[in-house]
């Protein structure tokens, strides 16, 4: 019988054969993959479910044997990077050059996964940084790059730093995107940063949540975050916008411009909507901001300063993921395509064809827990002392229950205080495996095997967790003098992806501020 690994490879070697024959179609989409959750999918069938939907690029947010493994062999183009913690050791080129042999060199040669970026960092100069990595970034992106060049990786591979929307702008007496200019306090190194692409041949990459749009503001007109031609139009000069996506393009390009280099190619590194966690965040809203994406990327339409650019877009997200922090807001954790179980929330054509009403393919081979839940009950000696009920609640939400769904406007906002409590205790009977214990509350819990879902509102069954043991080590990194960096340039994945997630979502309300500004001020046709 195959080992695990075997079968793993196996499959993986079936999709690399069959990657020649759907790679020559549309590939600008691509779709980012966090793993911020508590059971992951095993590589195999994460590795079916980006075939089976025709997916060519993936982005990460990190370097981890797991997702490496499940791109192995696949042909599909990666983006890994570099963590925001590792920004400051990568400014030593010996330590930044035993991370591309570890984490560029190592994966590519021996599990063949076709790097093509790596990014460096992730949104580095949000202000809420408080300029934490102003100073390392650039010099961090110069050592990636240069240690890639000497690999002779150069030319395949691009070091690039992901940034948010906020760190350009277009100023209040002239507020259009034709006037876009980078944020003051930054202004100088980011002027740098561009020139340097222009030498590298490397691509600018932009973050833009036209969803932000309308969570920060409930008086920006709606249809304006969305590719379907409802709103009014926005004139700047001979440019007319729909769209708000389109006038932050623009805003950035005419940055660009500025500095000389307006023929730097772009990436919109992460663009999406979420599904549940605020009023403005379902599966129908969802949809209709995918249907109007995915057409305008597979048409290639481009934007007014670009029309009919093929523009490279990365989605957000592939699943969702229920560890992350909701800090942000509860919708964080929602905006997957994909369910944690690899179920589609929605008609999705991920391949880039731009197939209106095309069926998102599921992930197959999934296996769940028993088919069992852990609700509230109601016979219970303290059913009715509401502050004990309220207490195991508040212990269950911050132990492992992804309590989002219960937020003002999400899919289970609105329940009795029993239907509350059903949800919450299940969510954390689930998260912890249905383990020995998990459903017990101070007595205030029972199992049972009737479904409590009620129209939205869904009481999931959890999925077996993957055993990660079936992954194989990474290589260790070469010796180099600085013993402290060189510890650090494997195994810093999950903190710092807590961070960052934490970090670009409090500051993702600026994205559109300056469009919204000019939108609102009157700049629209009649």
């Amino acid at each position: 019988m195959a080992s695990p690994r075997q079968v793993v490879v196996l499959w993986a070697t079936a999709l690399l054969a069959a990657a020649t024959l759907f790679f020559s179609g549309h590939a600008s989409l691509g779709v980012n993959w966090g793993t911020i959750t508590y059971h992951r999918l095993p590589p195999k069938t994460v590795a079916r479910l980006l075939h089976d939907n025709g997916i060519k690029r993936v982005k990460l947010f990190d370097v981890d044997p797991y997702t490496m493994e499940t791109l192995s062999n696949t042909g599909i183009q990666v983006m890994i990077a570099v963590n925001n913690l590792l920004l400051a050791s990568m400014t030593n080129y010996a330590t930044a050059k035993a991370w591309v042999n570890a984490n560029v060199t190592h994966y590519r040669t021996h599990s063949k996964v076709n790097i093509k970026y790596v990014a460096v960092g992730n949104e580095p100069f949000l202000k809420d940084y408080k300029d934490r990595f102003t100073n390392v970034t650039l010099p961090a992106l110069k050592n990636i790059q240069k240690a890639l060049d000497e690999a002779g990786l150069g030319e395949e591979i691009k070091a690039t730093i992901p940034i948010n929307a906020d760190i350009y702008y277009s100023p209040w007496y002239n507020p259009v995107p034709s006037a876009g200019k980078w944020r003051d306090d930054v202004a100088g190194l980011m002027s740098d940063i561009v020139k340097y692409y222009n030498q590298t041949g490397a691509p600018f990459t932009v973050n833009i949540y036209p969803f932000f749009s309308l969570y920060i503001d409930p008086n920006f007109p709606a249809d304006f975050a969305f590719f379907d031609g409802k709103a009014k139009p926005v004139v700047d000069g001979d440019f007319v916008y729909t769209n708000v996506f389109d006038a932050n393009y623009d805003t950035l390009l005419a940055a660009l411009k500025s500095e000389g280099c307006g023929d730097v190619p772009i990436i919109v590194g992460e663009v999406g909507w979420p599904t549940d966690g605020d009023i403005h965040a379902n599966v129908s809203i969802a949809d209709r901001f995918y249907k109007g994406i995915t057409q305008k990327i597979a048409n290639k339409t481009g934007t007014p300063q670009r029309p009919k650019e093929d523009i490279e877009v990365y989605l957000f997200g592939l699943f969702d993921e229920e560890a992350k922090s909701i800090l942000p807001g509860p919708f964080e954790r929602s905006w997957g395509i994909f369910s944690t179980d690899g179920k589609p929330k929605f008609p999705v054509d991920l391949s880039g064809g731009g197939v209106a009403g095309k069926a998102a393919v599921a992930a197959v081979e999934v296996n769940y827990l028993a088919k069992k839940w852990c609700v509230f009950n109601t016979e219970a000696k303290q059913a009715k002392n509401e502050s004990r009920v309220r207490a195991n609640m508040d212990y269950a939400c911050g132990h492992g229950a992804d309590c989002m769904p219960l937020s003002y406007g999400s899919s289970c906002s609105g329940m009795d205080l029993e239907m509350q409590a059903s949800y919450v205790f299940n969510s954390y009977f689930q998260a912890l495996g249905q383990g020995t214990g998990t459903c017990v509350f101070d007595g205030l819990a029972k199992e049972t095997t009737k479904d409590y879902s009620r129209g939205s509102c869904k009481f999931e069954i959890g999925i077996k967790a993957y055993n990660p043991s079936e992954v194989e080590a990474p290589a260790p990194a070469p010796v180099v003098q600085d013993e402290d960096s060189l510890a650090k340039v494997h195994g810093e994945h999950d903190h710092g992806n807590n961070e960052a997630s934490e970090g670009r979502r409090r500051s993702m309300w600026k994205v559109g501020s300056v469009i919204m500004a000019f939108v609102l001020a009157g700049f629209l046709l009649d």
